[in-house]
């Protein structure tokens, strides 16, 4: 296990290094001075133009910026931006809001997720198992902008206009109530998806010759469906789990925009629009970072989850 963990780290460095140097690209190919948008409408002194070029390699050809940016990672440097902030500042203040708001998500769509798939599954092919796949098809047909300003409006808005103040519509002042209505929309689609894959694996597996004959031998339905069926369920299950919590937190500007939370979200969106080659490229940079563990945990628990899963 200890050889597996280490090789899984060292083939994370071609990753996280092809990661960075991608999106740094991408920022570096943009159109447009990041100077010039720091200054705004006001002309500034061409000296102090000079200076920060070349305070920020901003004249140096792009392998030579790139490589000006992975040297300092190691030391958890992940540069300054043009307003002389440090990004790991910034990035600390602003991560927490987003992490709270995906592990809320995250949890979200693992309760809802699978319970209604499990749920549909016993009843395959009964009303309430037809109710939950059209409630799903309208989850993941509806954009989240839709989804997140309609339930702001009527969970939010209205409800509070009638008394019932449970959801707030923006800030986190209220803290974990703050992250609830945000937190249910960015997982919606997630949800959908969670409920399908976890009605289509045990609807499979309750087909299964072993659970026939677990059913046969005359096991307690709920022994056979959580102790047999649903624990080789999990696993997909798990996988996927694993996967989108990297994609929630990436995929979090919408939400954190309309429900208008001080995230890495917005802070990205801000950066891309400044050009702020530095902020993008190490938020990027902590998101792969989280894409990579997250994937490495999700491939311990295989072991935990089918113990026939040896790691050499």
């Amino acid at each position: 296990m200890g050889r597996y963990v280490l090789r899984r780290l060292i083939q994370a460095i071609p990753v996280l290094l092809g990661a960075t140097l991608l999106i740094y690209a991408i920022v570096f190919a943009l159109h447009g001075d990041p100077i010039a948008a720091l200054a705004g409408e006001k002309r500034m002194d061409p000296n102090i133009v000079k200076i920060l070029r070349e305070q920020y390699h901003l004249n140096d050809p792009f392998l030579v910026q790139y490589w000006h940016y992975i040297a300092g990672l190691p030391g958890g440097d992940f540069g300054t931006t043009f307003a002389g902030v440090g990004v790991g500042d910034i990035m600390a203040g602003k991560f927490q809001v987003t992490i709270n708001l995906a592990v809320t998500a995250l949890v979200m769509e693992a309760v809802i997720g699978v319970g209604l798939g499990l749920y549909a599954a016993l009843r395959h092919g009964r009303a309430g198992d037809s109710l939950i796949l059209a409630a799903t098809l309208v989850l993941i047909s509806v954009p989240v902008l839709v989804t997140g300003f309609v339930l702001q409006l009527l969970l939010g808005v209205r409800l509070k206009q009638a008394g019932i103040d449970l959801f707030p519509v923006a800030g986190v002042s209220e803290g974990w109530r703050s992250y609830l209505l945000p937190g249910f929309v960015l997982a919606g689609t997630s949800i959908a998806y969670l409920t399908r894959l976890t009605r289509n694996s045990l609807v499979e597996i309750m087909r299964a010759d072993y659970i026939r004959t677990a059913v046969a031998k005359g096991l307690p339905r709920s022994r056979v469906v959580g102790r047999h069926a649903l624990r080789n369920a999990l696993i997909p299950l798990i996988t996927y789990l694993g996967a989108d919590l990297g994609a929630l937190m990436g995929g979090a500007v919408i939400t954190e925009t309309i429900f208008n939370l001080p995230g890495i979200g917005q802070q990205l969106f801000t950066s891309v629009y400044l050009r702020e080659q530095p902020v993008v490229v190490g938020i990027v940079t902590v998101l792969v970072l989280i894409y990579i563990l997250a994937n490495l945990v999700v491939d311990l628990l295989y072991a935990v989850l089918d113990p026939r899963i040896r790691y050499e």
